[in-house]
């Protein structure tokens, strides 16, 4: 399904335009070893999971193995850098989500521009998040929520600064002006957990991450951020019915390369990936939790990137984000 079709800007029109000049050459016999796909996260999260059902299928398809390296850690800043210095021979793939047109608005210092330094592919999914807490945690809807975080201190996990966990968190805390400490993690999968544990008081998580624990009644689901309710959860409401009118965040996942591959390596990358997505066994897997599959063109993409991108920085400063 196509979502984006406004036309590049100049911008990520330049990060395109360079891949095509290699030429067909270059690309014969490609991929003539195994790739590597660079997740900025450790096993278990949202972003693991999906890579590992795109990796599986996008093996087999070019006859080489696609090894997963997981790269957890400073927001996703040390993996896309990896990506970025990697030769561009279309042999290292990054998976990226919101963290990737963030984090520059957290960290001035970022060694890689997120449009310049990087091809995009397509997108994979997106997603509400579901705003989850504690069972034991006397709250059962957003507004309980905000009300007792006026009356005692409470932490708040994510997959780590810049992530869709975090910039819900920050926006919650700005449109309804109560007050929470961010806990950022090296991935999804050990924020839910700790949230479970009672370490940490309520998440927004991809369902894809917090749905086992909510159908174990370890967690309670309160709240999605999408503009209207889920139809994995059409029982829970969402933030903006629940009080707070605009609240509206869709997580993302997408696959980038190195800027500068060639173009005809890009377009046998897209066409399989996108052949893949749409295969009955990946489309259960990647929509039963609540994703829809998009599949855009690289140009799509691209455009979206730097529309996300041009967004986020007046969210930041008014929610006085930064790196914890």
């Amino acid at each position: 399904m196509v979502l984006f079709s406004k036309p590049l800007l100049p911008l990520t029109m330049g990060c395109i335009a360079c891949c095509g000049t290699t030429g067909g050459g270059f690309a014969q016999g490609y991929p003539a070893r195994p790739l590597r796909f660079i997740v900025p996260a450790p096993p278990g999260g949202t972003s693991d999971l999906l890579t590992r059902v795109v990796s599986a299928k996008l093996a087999g398809a070019l006859g080489q193995p696609v090894v997963v390296d997981n790269r957890g850690g400073a927001g996703g800043v040390l993996a896309t850098d990896l990506t970025a210095k990697a030769t561009p021979d279309g042999l290292t793939l990054l998976l990226v989500y919101t963290p990737h047109t963030l984090n520059s608005h957290l960290n001035q210092k970022l060694p890689y521009d997120p449009l310049k330094d990087f091809a995009p592919i397509t997108m994979i999914t997106q997603a509400p998040l579901v705003l989850v807490v504690n069972p034991a945690l006397p709250v059962r809807n957003v507004k309980e929520l905000v009300a007792l975080a006026k009356t005692r201190p409470l932490n708040y996990g994510s997959a780590g600064n810049g992530s869709g966990g975090h910039v819900s968190g920050e926006m919650l805390k700005l449109m309804a002006r109560m007050d929470a400490a961010h806990i950022p993690y090296k991935g999804a999968g050990p924020a839910a957990a700790d949230v479970v544990s009672g370490q940490l008081q309520y998440q927004f998580g991809a369902q894809i991450t917090v749905g086992p624990f909510l159908a174990g009644n370890r967690l309670r689901a309160i709240a999605v951020t999408s503009p209207r309710r889920a139809k994995s959860l059409p029982e829970i409401p969402t933030v903006a019915e629940s009080g707070f009118p605009g609240f509206e965040f869709l997580n993302w996942f997408g696959i980038v390369t190195s800027a500068k591959t060639p173009a005809v390596i890009i377009d046998r990358l897209h066409a399989e990936i996108v052949r893949a997505l749409h295969l009955p066994d990946v489309r259960e897997k990647l929509t039963g939790e609540g994703s829809e599959i998009v599949g855009n063109t690289p140009r799509q993409f691209a455009a979206f990137l730097e529309r996300d991108f041009n967004r986020w920085g007046p969210v930041v400063k008014a929610a006085g984000m930064k790196v914890d």
